[in-house]
């Protein structure tokens, strides 16, 4: 799952240093791939992970505050260490600067407010839980999870908008499965060993919290083991991940009378008045199960059980921001015991991320200004150009396609929508009263503020320039709905784009990422939206039926991979990003070849072009692990591994064979099974 220059400027550049030698100063060489992360006692054609990045993953161990270390890592730690510059600079003299600036800087100064936090310990919340507390009717407590969903506690389900799948142009509300506190359905499901033991710890971690709130041991014991049945109850009426891939089957348009009907124990119009909700005739139900067995549940449980419930909701959204015993206690399940890491983060860390990720856009304003040039969109534009060509050859090219839907995918194709570096609007916060001393009410009022802004949506026509992600992320994005690819500026930097390396491997690089990205217009869940966004089927049958049969193949080849004993990826969860990977460098390859075409292959650190390509792409994805993580990810992340991730990828090319040299029995040749559908 962050300043570029286009081949095209790099030679112009070069064209200028053979014309103007007299006046120029000469410039470094291009830089070629990273020597230092590669472990040349391993055979490339044996493992070309390691080879790549074995000696990178023995010489990075993972910090002792993080779950995971590698290359996306190490890049986000930067942004993040620029964001800290730029938010302690916001933080000091807070009268006389713009409202962007005062906003970001008071609200990282509450979060950075330790001896604040302490001293509440947990008096920022006694408003809330008196509220609960106060339940004596089923009306009440909806109102109560409406109230608590505003500030944006995970309370029982979700409610909120989205874009309407069928009527791309629309935007309506939206209702769907949620209140779980452990990662996903699956961990409270399973029966083995592990499982049974996480959930001890699970159980006992809520009756810490419970006890930290002030309960006797007894009853916190017991409010745990409540909490358990209860989100237990929740998981089995869930759908699974590998579910909620087909849009298909999450999308149940009804009208409000129909879905209300599903859980009419439930006091709809009590919930929808605390929630502010606008009229809405209709609205897409995602999982209509859930609310079925959600009004079981409502009768199955007493009112007591739902405000333990409640009570444990709130304390696990609002612990980071309270008092250090909370903070800590929090860390000690989800940090270490989910995820292995040895300490938490420190406190600036946690407070950069938390600005980003409540006041995005207005810290995002902060950060292009100070670390991403207004060149670099129009070079990103650039490449981005190319593998829209490749892709367009590509799809002109497979052999099982039929001509009218090589048609439909070519439209789609040369409608994608690009968005580089930041929005073009920005979103306004100014509406919200930021407080320097008060970081839980500062949550809360950001929360409140997005839950609003979502809600004005319903009935309104769709806005398609927003993000979905702020500008630091080092990340990208497909979103079918809208038909647009998005690359925020944190991810337009080393190992992905150095303007400093030759093309080829930022070819395997950036490209790759671009190319991934595109590709998803057409994986399992991408092709099933027209180019306008809609869920449409444009497929002939059998051309649908060639498209399955190649996709089974790229389940199967990574459902055999096992990053840990007894741990296998779920080849159809792992489907849609594999396919990307896949498809996305073999156009990357073609996109290098095409700009590419006719320079001479210069060998760069002893690698032609082609290697350095395919260097430039496993290096991207060098990283340590830890087990208790990989485990985890292993459940709910739908991308694989680095390991697999690159090898699985390059055993599907035949263009790695033949730059390596590799013989037909190498494990990293493309044989007869090699896997492709783009």
């Amino acid at each position: 799952m962050r300043p570029i220059v286009s081949r095209l400027l790099l030679l112009a550049f070069a064209a200028c240093l053979l014309a103007c030698s007299h006046s120029a100063p000469a410039k470094p060489p291009l830089r070629g791939v990273d020597l230092a992360a590669l472990d040349t006692s391993i055979q490339p054609c044996q493992d070309f992970y390691q080879y790549a990045c074995g000696n990178w993953i023995a010489t990075h161990p993972i910090p002792k505050d993080q779950a995971a270390w590698g290359s996306f890592e190490a890049l986000a730690q930067r942004n993040q260490e620029a964001l800290h510059t730029i938010l302690q600079a916001a933080r000091r003299n807070p009268a006389h600067k713009d409202l962007v600036t005062q906003e970001v800087g008071d609200y990282y100064s509450a979060c950075m407010d330790r001896s604040a936090a302490n001293a509440g310990g947990i008096h920022p919340l006694q408003l809330e839980l008196a509220n609960i507390n106060g339940i004596t009717s089923r009306q009440q407590l909806a109102a109560e999870i409406a109230r608590l969903q505003v500030d944006g506690v995970n309370a029982l389900f979700s409610f909120g908008s989205d874009q309407d799948e069928k009527h791309a142009t629309e935007e309506i509300a939206e209702a769907d499965q949620g209140g779980l506190g452990l990662p996903s359905r699956s961990y409270y499901l399973k029966t083995d060993a592990k499982s049974v033991t996480l959930r001890r710890q699970y159980a006992a971690h809520v009756a810490r919290m419970f006890a930290l709130m002030g309960d006797p041991a007894a009853q916190a014991a017991a409010g745990a083991r409540t909490v358990l049945r209860l989100e237990t109850a929740l998981a089995r009426a869930s759908m699974t991940n590998v579910a909620r891939r087909d849009p298909q089957a999450v999308y149940h348009k009804m009208s409000s009378a129909q879905f209300e009907a599903l859980a009419p124990d439930f006091d709809w119009t009590a919930f929808f008045s605390g929630a502010g909700a606008p009229h809405f005739a209709t609205l897409n139900v995602v999982a209509p199960g859930f609310f079925r067995a959600l009004n079981t549940e409502l009768r199955a449980f007493p009112l007591a059980a739902w405000k333990t419930y409640l009570r444990w909701q709130l304390i696990h959204t609002a612990a980071p921001a309270l008092s250090a015993p909370f903070v800590q206690a929090n860390f000690d399940f989800y940090g270490t015991i989910l995820a292995g890491q040895k300490l938490n983060k420190p406190r600036w860390q946690r407070c950069v991320a938390s600005t980003d990720a409540h006041l995005g856009e207005a810290l995002g304003q902060l950060y292009v200004k100070a670390d991403f040039s207004p060149a670099a969109r129009a070079h990103m534009q650039n490449m981005v150009s190319h593998l829209e060509t490749a892709l367009g050859q590509d799809i002109e090219s497979v052999s099982w396609m039929s001509p009218a839907t090589k048609r439909a995918a070519l439209v789609k194709l040369h409608a994608i929508v690009r968005k580089i570096g930041y929005p073009d609007k920005w979103r306004d916060y100014s509406s919200i009263v930021i407080s320097r001393d008060n970081y839980w009410t500062d949550l809360r009022r950001t929360n409140a503020f997005e839950w609003r802004r979502e809600l004005k949506k319903i009935g309104k026509p769709v806005d398609r320039s927003e993000w979905e992600m702020t500008p630091p992320t080092v990340n990208a994005y497909y979103n079918p709905q809208f038909n647009e690819i998005v690359f925020p500026a944190g991810i337009l930097q080393p190992p992905f784009y150095d303007p400093g390396r030759d093309d080829a491997t930022n070819y395997g690089g950036i490209g790759t990422v671009i190319g991934h990205e595109m590709t998803h217009g057409f994986d399992d869940e991408g092709r099933q939206f027209d180019a306008q966004g809609n869920l449409r089927d444009w497929w002939t049958p059998a051309d649908a039926k060639a498209f399955q049969e190649r996709a089974a193949c790229i389940v199967q080849q990574y459902a055999a991979y096992s990053p840990l004993p007894g741990v296998h990826l779920n080849g159809q969860l792992t489907l849609g990003e594999n396919t990307a990977d896949n498809g996305g460098a073999r156009i990357a390859y073609m996109a290098m070849e095409a700009a590419l075409a006719g320079q001479p292959d210069t060998l760069i650190n002893g690698f032609d072009r082609a290697q350095r390509f395919f260097l430039g792409f496993a290096q991207a994805f060098c990283e340590n692990v830890r087990p208790q993580y990989e485990r985890l990810l292993a459940t709910v992340d739908p991308h694989s591994p680095g390991r697999f991730r690159v090898n699985g990828v390059v055993s599907n090319m035949p263009q790695f064979a033949q730059a390596f040299h590799c013989g037909p029995s190498d494990p990293m040749t493309a044989g007869a099974k090699s896997c492709r559908v783009w």
